[in-house]
């Protein structure tokens, strides 16, 4: 399903129908289990479950431990979203840009979170954080994000600069420790910032979070520059400034760096073992999700 503009007015209708469309595959929650932590051993006595038994130390001391976790019983989950102006991109008619497709994308999974009695926070940021809620599983509580969500689609700041490592950073001081971060963002911060967004995501997980970061780009325009073969007055969304050039004139160039920057973004995180999903516009919101979650539920 395709979701148009005139779709968006009831947030959590649409996100309920997109979470209903793919929730049939999966077979257990796709989030559950993070948040069990080994803690130590102890010896193993009568009556203990054999499955808790570490048969790697019994074949090394020939002693039988048994191991013991923390474990939390609520997942806590912060979904932050990019609100700069180039997540404005594009204004292209009835087309979803990538601010509405991440706050569809967010609210539906906020449903699923919803669903497993898992509390959620929101964070909203550009070149700072403006708006970061607790972390609540109460229907009211969620009734205010969808607001919130509704609100942000409606959105249309122009010139709003991107600064994702400040924000990062507050969520990651501020977030109950362990929690999940789920990050929308096109990552097209200012090159003096990339190392210092890069840093702030190590910030997250030094401080025991799980990171997943849906890089946001619009397919057509961003990743494979199909443009009309006549001059075009580009317009950076974020600083106002402007360039008048022919599209074919740079095409090789613009792609050659856009797949750079693209393998860059992917190849951090995965050194920083952060799960990185590539989100294309024209794909269908729950066809994203639902690719992502199946394999994440094949690696639990």
């Amino acid at each position: 399903m395709i979701i148009e503009r005139s779709q968006l007015e009831n947030l959590e209708l649409l996100a309920k129908q997109v979470v209903e469309g793919f929730i049939i595959g999966l077979h257990k929650s796709p989030f559950h289990g993070f948040s069990v932590e080994f803690a130590e051993h102890r010896l193993y006595n009568n009556g203990d479950p054999l499955r808790h038994i570490d048969w790697r130390v019994y074949g090394r001391t020939d002693k039988m431990f048994v191991k013991r976790y923390e474990e939390e019983t609520n997942l806590r989950c912060c979904l932050a979203i990019d609100t700069s102006s180039s997540m404005l991109f594009p204004k292209d008619g009835n087309k979803l840009n990538k601010l509405e497709f991440s706050c569809v994308a967010a609210a539906s999974l906020m449903h699923l979170l919803k669903k497993q009695l898992d509390a959620v926070s929101l964070s909203l940021f550009d070149s700072e954080v403006r708006y970061l809620s607790p972390a609540r599983s109460a229907s009211s509580h969620h009734r205010l994000l969808m607001h919130k969500l509704e609100e942000t689609m409606k959105a249309n700041e122009v010139n709003s600069t991107t600064n994702a490592a400040n924000a990062l950073h507050t969520i990651a001081e501020q977030m109950h420790k362990r929690s999940l971060v789920i990050v929308f963002s096109d990552m097209m911060d200012d090159v003096d910032h990339i190392e210092d967004l890069f840093l702030a995501l190590q910030h997250l997980k030094f401080n025991k979070h799980e990171v997943i970061l849906f890089h946001t780009l619009d397919g057509e325009k961003e990743l494979a520059f199909e443009f009309d073969n006549r001059p075009f007055e580009f317009v950076d969304m974020e600083t106002g400034d402007k360039v008048r050039l022919q599209p074919q004139q740079v095409k090789d160039e613009y792609l050659a760096r856009m797949e750079e920057f693209r393998h860059m973004v992917e190849n951090r995180c995965h050194q920083y073992k952060i799960d990185y999903v590539q989100v294309d516009l024209s794909q269908p919101v729950e066809q994203v999700l639902n690719a992502f979650l199946l394999k994440r539920n094949k690696l639990l």
